[in-house]
């Protein structure tokens, strides 16, 4: 397969590189400045954006302002929208110059898209959440859908909390807890979805590589747990307590809007990914710490 990746200098984009890479598929990586991104692989090509995306079997569409990289400002909240909606716009208007097409777009979204849902198992049928990251989710799934009316298949890829040690979540999470100072979120209710950094990109190559998936698709592992069974299953396999809880109010007086992120409650299904015939490696989240922290 030859495949493009967008954002593939980031936490997932490096990751899914090694793993097209082990596969020997030939991969591009586009970046807006190409000579300052370096590959030791013979097999990663760099390409600027945009290039032409004449040949390209696959494109993966992981970029994206963070999340969680600047306090929301009224100006960090649209940059964070038209990051990705702006690109996602641009990637399909390349596609429909191209001869032949990509066979295949696979656009990274968002659990975000359902919002705070409190004890609801969401499907990828669930509508979409009222508040600012859900609104983003949503549309930038309708852009990346667009790709359909050129003949390409196109998938949105909904990331849940994604653990692995060069970035995300799980990154952020381990100094307080390795001090033992980590605890809940609150009362520690809200259910977190999760999922292996290698099950994610696995899970998003199986996507490109059958012809049946369409449309949303929940990146999150079998397994969901409440912030507190996470928080207690992290403890444990740390050998650390978890005695201090972080109060809700406290962090978002520290963060501001970008808290709920934290707080939202998002039990999502992968039954869609089972049924594809997708196998996780890490369907639990006691095995999956233990593969990444003890190693």
């Amino acid at each position: 397969m030859k495949a493009l990746i967008t954002g593939g200098r980031g936490f997932v984009g490096n990751f899914l590189t090694g793993c097209l890479a082990a596969r020997r598929d030939h991969v591009t990586i586009v970046s807006r400045e190409p000579s300052s991104l370096r590959t030791a692989r013979a097999d990663v090509d760099v390409a600027p954006w945009l290039p032409d995306l004449s040949g390209y079997d696959a494109v993966f569409h992981l970029a994206g302002e963070p999340i969680f990289g600047r306090r929301w400002s009224a100006d960090q909240m649209e940059h964070i929208r038209t990051s990705r909606i702006s690109s996602t716009r641009k990637l399909v208007a390349a596609m429909e110059q191209a001869d032949p097409r990509p066979r295949v777009f696979v656009c990274a979204s968002a659990i975000g898209y359902y919002g705070e849902r409190g004890e609801e198992v969401l499907n990828e049928q669930a509508e979409p959440g009222p508040d600012f990251l859900a609104s983003v989710c949503a549309e930038w799934e309708r852009e990346a859908a667009n790709a359909t009316e050129l003949g390409v298949r196109a998938v949105s890829a909904r990331l849940g909390i994604v653990l692995g040690l060069d970035g995300g979540a799980l990154q952020r999470m381990l100094p307080p807890f390795r001090l033992g100072l980590g605890g809940t979120i609150g009362l520690g209710k809200h259910w977190m979805s999760w999922i292996h950094i290698k099950d994610l990109c696995q899970l998003l190559l199986h996507a490109a590589d059958d012809d049946s998936i369409t449309g949303p698709l929940n990146a999150t592992a079998p397994e969901t747990l409440t912030n507190r069974d996470f928080t207690r299953c992290l403890g444990r396999v740390l050998k650390r307590p978890t005695l201090f809880p972080v109060p809700a109010l406290a962090l978002r007086a520290a963060l501001g809007p970008v808290a709920g992120v934290l707080t939202a409650s998002q039990r999502c299904s992968a039954q869609r990914a089972l049924d594809s015939g997708f196998v996780f490696e890490f369907p639990e989240l006691e095995p999956a710490l233990r593969q990444l922290l003890h190693r």
